[in-house]
């Protein structure tokens, strides 16, 4: 089969493999820009992977004062779990937390519950209430319920509940392979920018890239996934590397959405600039990880992105 070009950089014509996952979005709000964004940065810290952090969260976009329902500034965040009990149980720690302790904020449901893909909704500012003694009080504003809990520098305005997004999927992803670290990251960092401008979808490892890629499994009895070893440049001379010569290291961008459409509009757009810009930086070649298609069942097939955005 003859290889994939764009942008005169190879295209290994192979799919990501992405799953199904329970997601919401969440509007913060406060006085300032400013902490606004450090509430949104601490609730979605420690958030790369449902695998060690219960959660993969991050910022989708930072909303001006006449697109949030008080005001004032906002960001938007999106949070996602591999259900809705768990992704429950993250919202209300990861709020009551960051948010609530965090000076001026305020929560708003981020998805509109007229929404044709509002699933169930999670209780949300009806279980934080009980940190304010049976001092909250209940208030209804445009036919939604939320609730005004007492804290130090006046009341933390929260809705009493948000909903969960049907159709969500994590695990959207590019590999993208080179010659040396400083080039092939800023690849990476132009993937990311990219991918980024779409709306409903994270990038939730470090500034969106990832070097630990993993496969399932490990020789370690007990481990769910270890170092995808195929990828390592240390490991090229073993059996079973997938890098050629020329390749001294691999980085990964993760992207999880609201939508299978929102993840493969953003591999898209993340695809093309990383081609055009990998030109110049050394780049080899962008593949995607995937398990044999046994696991996940949304199937993002890199053939399918090659041509430009409708």
């Amino acid at each position: 089969m003859p290889d994939l070009i764009l942008h005169g950089i190879r295209v290994e014509d192979t799919f990501a493999e992405a799953f199904d996952m329970a997601a919401t979005a969440l509007v913060l709000t406060a006085e300032t820009p400013e902490w606004a964004m450090i509430a949104a940065t601490t609730m979605t810290g420690f958030a790369t992977s449902v695998i060690g952090c219960g959660a993969e969260a991050g910022i989708d976009a930072v909303l001006s004062p006449d697109e949030t329902p008080d005001g004032r500034p906002g960001v938007r965040v999106l949070l996602f779990g591999f259900d809705a009990g768990s992704l429950k149980d993250q919202l209300l720690r990861r709020v009551g937390q960051c948010v609530l302790t965090s000076p001026g904020s305020a929560v708003f449901a981020g998805v509109a519950w007229d929404d044709p893909n509002v699933a169930k909704a999670l209780k949300l500012g009806g279980a934080i209430r009980y940190f304010g003694d049976g001092f909250a009080t209940a208030k209804r504003v445009a036919g939604r319920r939320y609730w005004r809990t007492p804290v130090m520098d006046g009341e933390f305005l929260c809705e009493h509940s948000v909903p969960t997004v049907q159709g969500a999927v994590g695990g959207g992803n590019l590999l993208f392979l080179g010659r040396r670290f400083g080039d092939t990251l800023r690849v990476a960092e132009i993937a990311v920018a990219a991918a980024r401008t779409v709306p409903d979808v994270i990038l939730p490892f470090p500034g969106g890239v990832v070097r630990s890629g993993s496969k399932v499994g490990a020789r370690t009895k007990g481990m769910m996934a270890s170092t995808n070893d195929a990828y390592c440049p240390t490991l090229k001379g073993r059996a079973g590397s997938a890098l050629p010569p020329e390749v001294d290291v691999v980085l990964e961008i993760v992207i999880d959405g609201l939508s299978a459409g929102s993840v493969s509009a953003a591999m898209r757009a993340a695809l093309h600039a990383s081609t055009k810009a990998g030109v110049d930086l050394g780049l080899v070649a962008v593949t995607a990880g995937n398990y044999g298609g046994n696991l996940g069942r949304h199937h993002f097939h890199l053939r399918d992105l090659l041509g430009e955005a409708a």
